[in-house]
């Protein structure tokens, strides 16, 4: 705890005041609420992650908790009673003092800043220390400053947030090379040697670039979820589905393209009760999971679709290494890899959000061969509004 405290010591401990009758009495119903003493109060200010700089209506720094004494690396003591433009010098990334700007007339104050206080802004310390600072005054009914609340930051969130983002660009720049790539040299190739390609050369070479083209369109298309998705805004539109027939065409469109016919099995109850959904993206879900156990599992794929009460359960098993007991919390999160490069990390994501919409949910767990095992459960029924 820093050495002095402005507020927390300008006025004594308030004692809470406890019932003396026992619990159940008459008496602990009428009795007044505890109050809250000043020291508890500078105890939680203490606790905070953040830093806090209170500043008196003088300009000196009235108070600072334990957060704002470790990210100025100075005593506490040092600090309260300091004018706050001396204890910290800041500037703006532009060069700017930054308490001189905050003094400008309104109509020239930056984004952000107004009368009573600031927005969060990245602004530096003398030897170029960055602080994320955001401001709020408190004001006199006749609008004199009463005090003023700093909190401080470490950018080292923000700076994670960037890299995450930075990642993100590179994954998808590669992603996007490699079938870019392709579609490139083949569309080159023919247009230079149409006649001297044979016909089966050339279904070849366009069902490629068929192919590529599709990858592309599912990562721009994993990339728009992802951002309506945490922003909330993902809609999905029902109707009857057969999901049974739903699994069996893109199991199809697998073994079309060239995986052995007994790499897959799909077993379905019968009957199964009437599901609504909507089926572009349930068949997003089966594609990322389907997809997922072929790319990262290992021997057969087994696909299986039953029926719990008031539920239409999908299980996709693979005989993969499996996901760990401790990455399974994780899975579902953006760019979790597994350990593994390979992709953008952003469909299983992208998977949870789709069934949560629905009102679903999903999980993973282990195989009966060992491997992975995905399981999405969707309400059953017709959904309200929809009689």
């Amino acid at each position: 705890m820093p050495e002095a405290r402005g507020i927390a010591a300008a006025a004594p401990a308030v004692p809470v005041t406890l019932p003396a009758d026992p619990p159940g009495a008459t008496a602990l119903a009428t009795a007044p609420a505890p109050e809250v003493s000043v020291v508890t109060t500078a105890l939680v200010l203490d606790d905070l992650p953040d830093g806090l700089v209170v500043v008196a209506a003088d300009g000196t720094i009235a108070d600072v908790n334990t957060a704002a004494v470790r990210l100025l690396g100075r005593p506490g003591a040092e600090l309260v009673g300091t004018p706050v433009r001396r204890a910290l010098p800041l500037q703006d990334t532009s060069g700017r003092r930054w308490w001189d700007v905050l003094a400008q007339a309104g109509g020239e104050r930056p984004t952000g800043v107004s009368a009573d206080g600031h927005t969060e802004r990245l602004l530096l310390l003398p030897g170029g220390a960055e602080l994320l600072v955001t401001a709020r005054y408190h004001r006199r009914p006749d609008g004199t400053l009463e005090r003023a609340v700093l909190a401080l930051r470490s950018p080292d969130e923000r700076r994670r947030a960037e890299s995450d983002a930075a990642s993100l660009i590179a994954t998808v720049a590669h992603e996007l090379r490699s079938p870019l790539t392709s579609v490139k040299q083949f569309t080159a190739s023919l247009l230079r040697r149409w006649d001297r390609f044979s016909d089966e050369q050339k279904r070849l070479m366009l069902t490629t670039v068929q192919a590529d083209a599709e990858r592309v369109s599912r990562l721009v298309g994993d990339l728009l979820d992802v951002a309506r998705v945490d922003a909330g805004r993902l809609t999905v539109h029902r109707r009857p589905l057969d999901l049974v027939t739903l699994v069996r065409e893109h199991v199809d469109r697998l073994r079309m393209a060239g995986y052995d016919d007994d790499r897959f099995t799909l077993t379905a109850a019968s009957p199964l009760p009437e599901l609504w959904a909507d089926p572009d993206r349930i068949a997003q879900v089966v594609t990322n999971l389907v997809d997922n156990a072929v790319r990262h599992g290992a021997g057969t794929v087994a696909i299986d679709v039953a029926a719990t009460a008031g539920e239409v359960v999908l299980t996709v098993d693979d005989s993969g290494e499996g996901v760990p007991a401790e990455n399974r919390p994780y899975v579902f999160s953006k760019f979790w890899h597994g350990g593994q490069r390979s992709g953008t990390g952003l469909g299983l994501y992208v998977t949870r959000g789709l069934v949560e919409a629905h009102g679903g949910d999903v999980e993973v767990a282990s195989s009966p061969a060992g491997g992975a095992r995905f399981r999405v459960r969707l309400p059953a029924g017709v959904p309200a509004g929809q009689e």
